[in-house]
């Protein structure tokens, strides 16, 4: 059954219900016209979509009994018909918040092996993404487009306010028009396809978290982000309570694609595949916006077990494993030789909640944005760099320390080495 989830870690008691499904995605074959036919509108309720990489429906209020969706699925005219898978999510934190943060304890960014052990052990001094070095090459650009693809972003919080991707014609607009006739009225940090309207504010902190990873201002206050400066485009499809459809994923990924993102940071997945989704994400990658995702939570092989959107074989899909302080692979972390291509930090990570709070959080989930905001590093200093030649250079500057360099395709991710073309 296909899931939609959020990659928090099972240490913090995420327990998701799968919910079944919401009707289904249709691909009408090019030159199609079965959309204008009343033997399509009489099947159900429909959502007519034109994305770039083909024509769909989202179907709703019919049912896998009724004889008019398999005829459908025989039609000439229809590629294929897919579930619109949902689930929900209830995740239990109990990291409580922290009311006086302080880039001391952000270990994944400089990690003096004090602030990221347990209770009754030390961390490993190095072993996190070599930020401090990397920074004196580059701390990222406001020309760079980072999209998080989640349940949207606290867009006042002051760690993150100065770096919102604002679209000018909305904001300088009209309020309740489409200004600049994109088809989203007055999305000016972006879009919640969750509600459909055009503020994606996050009532749940999971994307506020990856955005504050990725971009928290450094401004003497609050964390600082792995980009000081970057244009963070909040998308929200994950409600409130942790709940999405693969139909807005999809929207979200188009969207970001055709705003001008350059990265989408997606820390959701696992569950069976969706050739829609997958095309989507082709799509992107083919206009020039890469795909970060999380590897999940399930402490399993991706590379026998596949889990999704990670495992999807689209060249440009960065898979991201999460490792602790010690510089091992975090328990609950997926891995894979082959699926999962790189580490970085994921255990214990200090960064932005809703409201302007400050909590630690566990997961790939995590692990993630680490990724998204070094490459953005690496695209703010070489602008005409390829989505594959990007990926590369991620992995083959990776440090192969032995905990991890069993898990996955590369090592531990190193901005600095990165960016200083350092290879294995």
């Amino acid at each position: 059954m296909k899931k939609l989830i959020l990659s928090c870690a099972l240490a913090l008691s995420v327990n998701t219900v799968a919910q079944d499904f919401n009707g289904y995605i249709v691909k009408f074959k090019k030159g199609s016209k079965l959309l204008e036919q009343k033997s399509f509108k009489s099947i159900g309720d429909f959502e007519k979509l034109n994305l770039s990489f083909g024509d769909f429906a989202k179907l709703s209020n019919v049912d896998l009994s009724n004889k008019a969706v398999s005829e459908l699925m025989s039609n000439p005219e229809i590629e294929y018909v897919e579930p619109n898978w949902i689930i929900k999510v209830d995740p239990v934190d109990t990291n409580k918040e922290v009311l006086d943060p302080k880039y001391s304890q952000q270990w994944g960014l400089t990690n003096d092996g004090k602030n990221s052990g347990g209770w009754f052990s030390r961390g490993k001094a190095g072993e996190d993404v070599n930020a401090e070095k990397a920074w004196e090459i580059s701390k990222g650009s406001k020309e760079v487009i980072v999209a998080v693809i989640d349940t949207g972003i606290d867009f006042t919080h002051p760690d993150l306010k100065d770096q919102m991707w604002t679209n000018d014609a909305e904001l300088n607009g009209i309020e309740g028009v489409d200004d600049d006739g994109n088809g989203y009225v007055d999305d000016i940090y972006g879009y919640d396809f969750a509600n459909n309207d055009g503020n994606p504010t996050d009532g749940h902190s999971h994307g506020t978290h990856c955005a504050g990873v990725i971009g928290a201002s450094h401004n003497s206050i609050g964390v600082k982000g792995v980009m000081a400066n970057v244009k963070l485009m909040g998308i929200k499809f994950l409600t409130d309570s942790g709940s999405g459809e693969t139909i807005g994923a999809i929207k979200s990924v188009e969207y970001a694609m055709r705003n001008g993102a350059h990265i989408t940071s997606n820390s959701w997945g696992g569950g069976e595949r969706s050739e829609a989704l997958k095309e989507a994400i082709q799509a992107a990658q083919d206009a020039g916006t890469m795909f970060v995702a999380a590897a999940g939570n399930s402490r399993s092989d991706n590379d026998a077990r596949p889990t999704y959107p990670a495992n999807y074989k689209v060249d440009g899909i960065v898979t991201v494993g999460a490792m602790d302080g010690k510089g091992n692979r975090s328990s609950f972390s997926n891995y894979g030789k082959t699926s999962v291509h790189v580490f970085a930090p994921g255990s214990n990570i200090l960064s932005t909640v809703k409201n302007g709070g400050y909590k630690k959080m566990s997961g790939t989930s995590m692990a993630t944005p680490f990724v998204s905001g070094v490459l953005g590093l690496l695209l703010a200093n070489e602008p005409g760099i390829s989505i594959i030649e990007a990926k590369n250079r991620l992995m083959e500057s990776t440090v192969l320390n032995s905990s991890l360099s069993k898990y996955s395709a590369a090592g531990r991710v190193d901005a600095f080495r990165m960016l200083n073309n350092e290879r294995n």
